[in-house]
């Protein structure tokens, strides 16, 4: 092998589907789906604990074979989850490669802990929901707070809630950051941890304009144990 041969990025992916969104901006609308495997984080009400763990069954698929699934599949919203996409090396010419078809859209969600700079920078910029974890989560110590500052309007933060101490949480960091007046502020609840008209009753009560409550809408569709949707 020469040296410096430039090397074909493989991701590890274990499933790839066509859904809707069930949360984020465009929620309700079709997305194909590619989820990676593996998280750095490890949240105490994590509904996809599966594709995290070392022996979770993946596919070897190159930036060709994603970018070949999305084209067939004739949806223009394209998710990249996890896990935590973002900790996969060549994420970004996977994005590049998507976004070379102008008609698509890239959104990718991510848990808040790992930097945003360098697809900030590329030609064509996704799209990022982005998690703050919350204290109950047991996960709130690994924010990079600096993503704080590299949102933009076209992004979303997303609080997932189980307490009113999480939603309190959730409200200072929300100031401390000026978060709605630059991206938009979504809260969502863990599911049956905590009543979503706890999370309306706490808006009207510190009203907090600009913040919507989301619920998952996969989860009242299917089974909140399904996959693949």
């Amino acid at each position: 092998m020469m040296e410096n041969q430039k090397t074909t990025p493989v991701y590890q992916v274990v499933e790839k589907f066509v859904s809707i969104n069930g949360e984020g901006r465009r929620a309700g609308e079709l997305a194909v789906f590619i989820r990676m495997k593996g998280c750095n984080l490890r949240c105490t009400y994590c509904d996809t604990l599966w594709a995290n763990e070392a022996d979770c069954e993946s596919t070897e698929m190159t930036v060709d074979e994603i970018v070949s699934y999305i084209e067939e599949s004739k949806v223009k919203n394209v998710t990249l989850t996890g896990g935590e996409p973002l900790l996969r090396e060549g994420m970004a010419e996977l994005i590049t490669a998507i976004l070379s078809d102008p008609q698509r859209r890239v959104e990718i969600e991510t848990n808040g802990s790992v930097d945003l700079s360098p697809y900030c920078e590329l030609e064509r910029r996704p799209s990022f929901t982005m998690d703050y974890k919350m204290p109950d989560s047991g996960m709130e110590h690994a924010m990079r707070l600096s993503n704080m500052e590299k949102l933009s309007s076209e992004d979303t933060v997303k609080f997932v809630v189980s307490s009113r101490s999480d939603m309190e949480r959730a409200l200072e960091i929300i100031e401390k950051y000026d978060l709605r007046e630059r991206t938009a502020v979504y809260f969502s609840p863990v599911f049956g941890r905590i009543e979503p008209v706890e999370m309306v009753d706490f808006l009207m009560e510190k009203k907090l304009n600009d913040v919507k409550i989301q619920i998952q809408l996969h989860k009242m569709i299917w089974d909140p144990q399904k996959r693949g949707v």
